[in-house]
């Protein structure tokens, strides 16, 4: 039997989105997990923050996608600590492509957005199984990408400000969770300024989903 290839296997679940504003970073991902057509789980985490100015989204197998998280939040405490300073979330990024790439004959077979404000702005970066590094304007993962993709590329423009991008990633993060059946239940979204990392209540998603924007 022929292994599947690892990039197939990450679209087998998951949406996760992430775009960079004029005043900040946007992350949002739905928070089913699956197994093949098993709902293994209907609230699985898949932003985490790293840092006050740093997060980041997870799609993929969880075990892979979890333990970078770990590596990373790690990484990013001792270089605060050994530097004096915030690490820059090209930096981050930079960690994750090693690892991926180091691990490229047994994949870790997971897909990720790293998301964050520093002092040189917002930024976004998109990193596949094998270590590739790419930054973004705005991005999305997992097999509800497509879908998520057809409200972002309409509607979302750059430089926009994180109060006018909301109601988009929300609706296209919601879109792909009536059409991709291995995305739903709920959403995440969290918003990375200059004021530090913050998750939206469900108060505040859910009042974004009625205004029907």
């Amino acid at each position: 039997m022929i292994p599947e290839k690892p990039n197939k296997l990450v679209l087998r679940g998951t949406t996760t989105v992430g775009v960079v504003c004029k005043d900040g970073v946007i992350l949002s991902s739905d928070t089913r997990v699956t197994m093949g057509t098993f709902v293994a789980h209907k609230k699985g985490k898949k932003i985490y923050k790293i840092d006050e100015h740093l997060a980041m989204t997870i799609s993929g197998t969880v075990a892979d996608a979890q333990w970078t998280v770990d590596i990373l939040k790690a990484n990013a405490q001792l270089y605060k600590l050994n530097v004096g300073r915030p690490m820059p979330v090209k930096t981050a990024s930079r960690l994750i492509a090693n690892l991926l790439f180091s691990a490229r004959y047994a994949p870790l077979i997971t897909q990720i957005l790293v998301g964050g404000v520093d002092d040189s702005g917002p930024h976004v970066f998109m990193l596949d199984p094998f270590g590739s590094l790419t930054e973004e304007k705005c991005v999305a993962t997992g097999s509800g990408s497509p879908i998520a993709y057809g409200v972002l590329e309409d509607k979302f423009k750059e430089d926009m400000p994180v109060s006018q991008a909301l109601p988009i990633i929300v609706r296209a993060v919601n879109s792909a969770m009536k059409r991709d059946s291995a995305s739903g239940d709920s959403f995440d979204v969290a918003v990375i300024s200059k004021e530090g990392f913050r998750e939206l209540t469900p108060e505040e998603k859910k009042k974004i989903l009625e205004s029907g924007s």
